[in-house]
């Protein structure tokens, strides 16, 4: 696989070798040795370890995000196996030199790659297709009670959505009363 760090250095971009012939296809999709090497640069000491998968389905024009848990901050291996998708990811760590800044890829089934978005990042996507199916690894289980969402257009982040012309995202109405990153908790 190749890695590649994006304008925030901590976001990275997963492509797979891919092997396919008449028959299909064949790809690792996460080799525990390997990305915790190339994420963490080390083996045995600063380890990221997989606790929960998910799967989601949606149709075209939604958006979700952006989101992220104030406790029990989820890290998160991102791809898409059906349709194609818009993934950010947004720097919620005061401290980071890239807090506010985001970073984006269009993740598909038929590019293949992944984004690793980290713990104390907010994370969304917009699905392009007629819909998309999405999965992620996660590095802490689910806590309802701990989620937050920061508004998706908040003009302080300014992110560059590729919106379909002529519509509006369709939000869940968790995510369209979150929060602008000015009154959102944060981490430190």
């Amino acid at each position: 696989m190749k890695y590649t760090k994006l304008n925030i250095p901590d976001i990275i971009l997963i492509q797979p070798q891919v092997f396919g012939d008449h028959r299909g296809f064949f790809m690792e999709t996460f080799r525990d040795d390997e990305f915790n090497l190339k994420v963490t640069g080390k083996t045995n000491v600063a380890r990221v370890t997989f606790v929960q998968d998910n799967h989601s389905k949606s149709s075209q024009g939604i958006l979700r995000g952006l989101h992220y848990q104030i406790k029990q901050p989820q890290g998160k291996l991102v791809r898409v196996i059906s349709g194609e998708v818009f993934d950010v990811a947004v720097d919620i760590r005061k401290s980071s030199p890239f807090f506010g800044k985001w970073s984006g890829a269009i993740l598909s089934a038929e590019n293949k790659n992944m984004l690793w978005v980290p713990p104390g990042f907010a994370h969304g996507f917009y699905v392009l297709s007629n819909e998309a199916e999405f999965t992620y690894k996660c590095t802490d289980y689910y806590a309802p009670e701990y989620e937050r969402s920061i508004l998706w257009n908040d003009p302080s982040i300014a992110i560059d959505w590729p919106i379909i012309p002529g519509t509006s995202p369709i939000l869940s109405p968790k995510d369209k009363d979150g929060s602008t990153l000015e009154n959102a908790e944060v981490f430190a």
